[in-house]
């Protein structure tokens, strides 16, 4: 039988002390990530904590092994941020609002966790290169924006562009994409969406790492301008 705690089997009450101790490793390592960048060093981190350098391998082997926890639960919080965004627009059939509502939420999160929106999508740490278990977190955010385009497909409040608007290249490389993830998306609409995603993020990213510096103030209203235009590109329909 085994030893129990205030009714809690050993096993249990083991694994739950390794998930305390590995959330505490990772709130520290996003502290040195917000002073120091993505510049994470294993035996900062245990030293901070009191702990003896080697005692952190046991929780990570790596700094990549590190890096990789804080990626996935970066994009999973961004994630978390941008479906709340969606779902929160009551009328399924405003797809600029949610759109809207969508860029608004990754604006927020990533202007109050500039470090981790930085490891996630500033230049490449050096030395890393981002395993496949992050692909699956890293999807969630992009996939709110293909059910806004799948849904006004599906009711016909967005039409499908001329495929003729593609260079060939582009449209078969979107073609590829389109099968293997987003059966039944035109490719045109695909590059639409593909082109306003990426602006969002590049203005997103233009306002954290200071490019807008002394030129635009009213960061939000600018914010907002750009969002609406790139929805007008996609094609999306005003709710009233």
């Amino acid at each position: 039988m085994c030893a129990t705690i205030a009714g809690m089997p050993a096993a249990a009450i083991r694994a739950r002390a390794r998930a305390e101790m590995i959330n505490e490793i990772k709130t520290i390592a996003r502290r040195h990530l917000a002073a120091e960048g993505a510049n994470l060093s294993l035996r900062a981190v245990a030293r901070e904590m009191g702990m003896v350098s080697s005692a952190i391998y046991r929780y990570f082997p790596s700094r990549d092994e590190l890096l990789t926890a804080l990626i996935v639960d970066g994009y999973h919080a961004l994630g978390d941020a941008a479906e709340a965004a969606d779902t929160e627009v009551a009328d399924r059939a405003d797809l600029r609002g949610r759109w809207l509502a969508v860029c608004q939420a990754i604006r927020r999160w990533a202007l109050s966790n500039p470090a981790e929106y930085a490891l996630l999508f500033g230049s490449p740490v050096p030395g890393y290169a981002a395993p496949q278990e992050t692909t699956a977190a890293a999807a969630r955010t992009p996939a709110v924006l293909i059910g806004i385009l799948a849904d006004g497909l599906a009711t016909g409040a967005l039409a499908r562009p001329d495929p003729g608007e593609l260079p060939g290249p582009v449209r078969s490389d979107l073609a590829t994409v389109r099968d293997r993830l987003f059966p039944g998306l035109p490719e045109a609409l695909l590059a639409r969406g593909a082109t306003a995603w990426i602006h969002c993020f590049g203005a997103v990213s233009f306002e954290l790492f200071g490019q807008l510096n002394g030129v635009i103030e009213a960061r939000e209203e600018y914010f907002d301008h750009q969002t609406r235009q790139m929805a007008d590109l996609i094609g999306l329909p005003d709710a009233g």
